[in-house]
């Protein structure tokens, strides 16, 4: 059958058999929604959290969904989180933030939002200190062990430092070992960081100390002078 092309001709683009047929074009690629079932296994990892402000540690398990097994677009998915404890003062708020977070994990989408909603709660009472790290509260400390659950899978990049910014730590690592080596100071470790440390804004470490008139710290880099 000829067609005659009456008009002149603005564009073109080439159709596709399936959009010739009149049937949209289908993908086997599985993204997760609420709609996929939960399997029989799942793959767990459980995570320990002790705390100054609580006799009994926090276990806290997340298992995670095989999206599209064995093809190039295999993922895992985190599906459901649990968290276990001795102490039953906090039963119910931890009952509810497991159920919320689960909704949240089988809804799909991005999931990396509530690391950031987690780390912004405080206490209070006040936060504490672990590993020279300030946690703001238990739930902060729940957002920390699934950030590292999510870079972990691969669903949030890890934020290693640059080669730039590792040679600048070491850098003022060995100026300030070579400094405390000229005061004859030894309780310090060697890589440790200085016990006068004040807390980095950025990292939450008690890592940043002054050198040439800048708060640098000695973990993150981070570096401010004024």
């Amino acid at each position: 059958m000829t067609i005659k092309i009456e008009q002149k001709i603005t564009g073109y683009e080439v159709a596709k058999k399936d959009e010739q047929e009149g049937k949209p074009a289908e993908s086997n690629v599985v993204h997760m929604h609420e709609k996929v079932e939960r399997p029989e296994m799942l793959l767990g990892s459980t995570y320990k959290i002790k705390t100054p402000l609580t006799e009994h540690a926090l276990y806290l398990t997340i298992n995670d969904i095989v999206l599209n097994l064995g093809t190039p677009h295999e993922r895992r998915q985190p599906f459901e989180i649990f968290i276990n404890s001795k102490n039953m003062d906090h039963f119910q708020w931890v009952v509810a933030l497991t159920r919320v977070i689960s909704a949240v994990f089988r809804k799909g989408g991005d999931v990396t939002f509530l690391v950031e909603e987690l780390h912004s709660v405080f206490d209070p009472r006040g936060g504490y200190f672990k590993k020279g790290k300030y946690t703001p509260s238990i739930v902060a400390e729940i957002g920390d062990v699934i950030e590292c659950h999510l870079k972990m899978i691969g669903l949030i990049p890890a934020d290693d430092l640059d080669e730039h910014r590792k040679q600048f730590i070491e850098g003022k690592r060995a100026e300030l070992q070579a400094r405390q080596a000229q005061a004859k100071v030894s309780d310090q470790d060697a890589g440790a960081f200085p016990a006068d440390a004040q807390l980095c804004a950025k990292c939450s470490m008690k890592a940043a100390i002054k050198m040439d008139g800048c708060m640098t710290c000695l973990n993150c880099g981070d570096s401010k002078c004024g």
